[in-house]
């Protein structure tokens, strides 16, 4: 597939190009370096690529998922973006295997379709809180991509902000700092269990996070990884 016929399949209305969708995986942002100044790269196209609804049940059936070793998760994305990179012709990059690690929130805030939210963390215009970018392409060439959605942050219409009243560990504040140190401690306990099974109350609060169709077993693989 050309870069010209994969611009044209990505960008056609559709947030997935055929061959990441066949995959799981959206592009959730997308930016041009030398108009939208990011770490690291300098011209060409970049997209960034998060999980749909449809990745998990995919995943499930990958060698990664069932062979034991640690962190299928990243391994299975090294490989799947990986050989799309090498097949559209650009290079892959990876939020993981640092230090130092590629600056996935710098691009992330640049595409247009990430923001800050209250608590500090990121909010995607359509998956809310429930992000899960696993890789990027950068390409040399640099193609059409289509203008972000949203001019604002779409926390700014949100007057109610659930996510900053939903932790029980009250480790959420408007403006940060948040409170590691609390979450953690409130998911050793046994209260902190339908954290660990069901996901962060936070980010499931926030209105947009049901559009991200996460699933469940996702949710509590993420969880696992983050509180061993």
């Amino acid at each position: 597939m050309s870069l010209t016929e994969t611009s044209a399949a990505c960008f056609d209305g559709s947030p997935l190009y055929p061959a990441a969708a066949e995959t799981g995986l959206a592009v959730q942002g997308a930016l041009h370096p030398n108009r939208q100044p990011v770490q690291l790269l300098d011209g060409g196209t970049l997209l960034l690529l998060g999980t749909d609804g449809a990745f998990w049940p995919l995943f499930q059936s990958s060698p990664e998922y069932g062979d034991g070793a640690p962190d299928p998760v990243d391994r299975w994305s090294a490989r799947v973006i990986g050989a799309l990179a090498r097949t559209l012709g650009g290079t892959a990059y990876f939020p993981f295997g640092g230090p130092p690690y590629t600056p996935f929130i710098n691009w992330a805030l640049a595409t247009g379709r990430f923001f800050t939210s209250p608590s500090q963390m990121l909010v995607h215009d359509q998956a809310g809180m429930m992000i899960s970018l696993r890789g990027a392409i950068h390409f040399k060439q640099e193609f059409d991509i289509p203008p972000a959605p949203l001019a604002q942050s779409p926390c700014d219409s949100c007057p109610s902000r659930p996510c900053l009243a939903a932790c029980p560990a009250g480790a959420l504040a408007d403006g940060g700092p948040y409170d590691l140190a609390a979450c953690h401690a409130h998911l050793d306990t046994s209260a902190g269990a339908g954290c660990m099974s069901g996901g962060c109350l936070a980010r499931l609060a926030c209105p947009l996070s049901r559009a991200a169709r996460r699933d469940p077993d996702q949710t509590a693989h993420h969880m696992r990884h983050f509180h061993p």
